[in-house]
């Protein structure tokens, strides 16, 4: 046997050990909301992790060039795309929908504690969000609302402001899904529809662990700011049309170091990153590129 053989034999062990505990978790149940899946894989591969519009290369293609034509607009004018006001404080109505009997309701410190999450994730972007109101409504259909008809008409008894204010819904919505959002060029449109929902169970303090310290409210929100998912067209450009962020060919999930499904290209998966699919305790980051993204977004279909 060779010395090289000998040297990976000794090695197969310490690999197997690293490797088989991913393995062994991946195909545990996983239970989110009630809701069994064989693995949380699976449950990530369903899509019930975010179910946000996903957009075809086209309709990427056809908003990137929207983007560059008011960037390039907002230069031949001489203003600068991407200056803001020092902070931008941004109005949250907080809809509470519970059951008719009321069941399902989080607690005012949860919808304070859901707040100051987003204001610690997006601190660096220049963006703050201030509690505007909060209401609570009981109504069965709208209690699991999933999308579809009870979701037209649950936003449009509700929402308040206009295309700077940011509308969370959250309720107790089927499937095992955590939350969905809109994105800001769909609020010309239909602006009765904008806006966040998500599960009450995923707010900090709630029982949808591991996605229970209110990031998926976090990542939704940067949804509706206008960022995509880090996994957006995978290992292709341009991605997530962001620059800075390394290229991911699948949603990650738990906290998976060193993760780097795009190997012809620089950088390890972004783990971190809110918009990924990891467990909430992973997720710490946006990216310079997202913050300078999000700015953008707000001036050119955002700001009033």
């Amino acid at each position: 046997m060779s010395t090289i053989q000998r040297a990976v034999r000794a090695l197969m062990p310490l690999a197997l050990a690293a490797v088989l505990p991913s393995l062994a978790a991946a195909a545990q149940p996983f239970v989110i909301n009630g809701t069994s899946f064989t693995s949380q894989k699976a449950f990530v591969d369903s899509g019930a992790r975010c179910s946000t519009h996903q957009p075809s290369e086209l309709e990427m293609r056809l908003q990137a060039a929207q983007e560059r034509s008011w960037l390039a607009d907002q230069r031949a004018q001489g203003r600068d795309p991407f200056a803001q006001a020092s902070a931008v404080s941004i109005p949250v109505h907080f809809h509470v929908i519970t059951s008719s009997s009321g069941q399902g309701a989080p607690s005012s410190q949860q919808v304070n504690d859901q707040i100051a999450v987003l204001n610690a994730a997006y601190a660096s972007s220049g963006f703050s969000f201030a509690l505007a109101s909060v209401d609570t409504t009981a109504n069965d259909s709208w209690y699991v609302c999933a999308g579809g008809a009870c979701e037209s008409q649950m936003k449009s008894a509700l929402r308040q402001g206009g295309a700077n204010a940011l509308n969370i819904y959250s309720n107790n919505m089927g499937g095992g899904l955590l939350g969905w959002a809109t994105f800001p060029w769909s609020y010309a449109s239909n602006p009765s529809n904008d806006g966040v929902v998500i599960l009450t169970a995923s707010m900090p303090g709630g029982s949808a662990a591991p996605y229970d310290e209110g990031d998926t409210g976090t990542h939704e929100v940067g949804h509706w700011l206008g960022l995509y998912h880090t996994f957006q067209g995978g290992c292709r450009n341009p991605g997530d049309s962001v620059s800075d962020t390394p290229a991911e060919r699948s949603p990650a999930y738990g906290c998976p170091t060193n993760r780097d499904s795009c190997r012809a290209k620089a950088g390890k998966d972004p783990i971190t990153n809110f918009m990924d699919y990891t467990d909430d305790a992973c997720m710490n980051t946006f990216s310079a590129g997202q913050n300078a993204r999000v700015v953008q977004m707000f001036q050119q279909y955002r700001a009033n």
